[in-house]
């Protein structure tokens, strides 16, 4: 029998996937506390005490789609290489553009100009950077990336590239073909950072 903590993982899983349908399906904008509690079969109720309010959902939805985006990274080591595993792995995961992060994209997106969004991508990005410095920096320490390397300015690039082709392959997914891009720009950011 599933312990309270399984009970609860669960159920914030499933609200979770069904916040995420609702927006590829029409946008944060029709995303509502009843909606997603009917999508996942539970009450609003349910979604507002697991969450609290919309903002709480969409924190939560924004934490585990990019907390999970690319898998494996939190096992190596800060440097050079976890920052190409990084931009290898984010590509990858956009050849499938599941519903997961085709939900991030298109929140990310809305976070420009929707005020109830901005803080969580913007408190979200902020993270993805300080992560590429903490590598740009590690990279430095070790001797595998160049020591002039800015890694303020290297973060915010990636950080701008990766999202740029994430929505790319969301507005035209024939036309972007992230498999193929992931060789050239893991290629392209380890000939810009190595040591010259």
């Amino acid at each position: 029998m599933p312990t309270q903590q399984e009970r609860r993982e669960r159920t914030e899983a499933a609200l979770v996937a069904a916040a995420a349908e609702l927006v590829v399906e029409s946008g944060v904008r029709a995303l509502t506390l009843a909606k997603v509690g009917e999508r996942a079969g539970y009450s609003r109720g349910i979604v507002t005490h697991q969450f609290g309010s919309k903002q709480g959902l969409v924190d939560a939805l924004a934490r585990a789609i990019q907390g999970g985006f690319v898998p494996g990274l939190t096992e190596m080591p800060p440097g050079l290489e976890r920052l190409l595993a990084l931009v290898d792995g984010y590509l990858h995961a956009l050849t499938g553009l599941g519903t997961a992060n085709r939900a991030f994209l298109l929140l990310w997106a809305e976070a420009a100009t929707a005020s109830e969004l901005a803080a969580t991508f913007r408190e979200r990005d902020r993270g993805f950077r300080a992560d590429l410095r903490q590598d740009v920096e590690a990279g430095v320490a070790a001797g595998e990336v160049r020591a002039d390397a800015d890694p303020d300015a290297v973060a915010v690039a990636v950080v701008g590239q990766l999202r740029g082709i994430g929505m790319q392959r969301l507005l035209d997914p024939e036309g972007v073909d992230t498999e193929r891009l992931r060789a050239q720009v893991t290629a392209q950011w380890r000939r810009a950072l190595q040591p010259g």
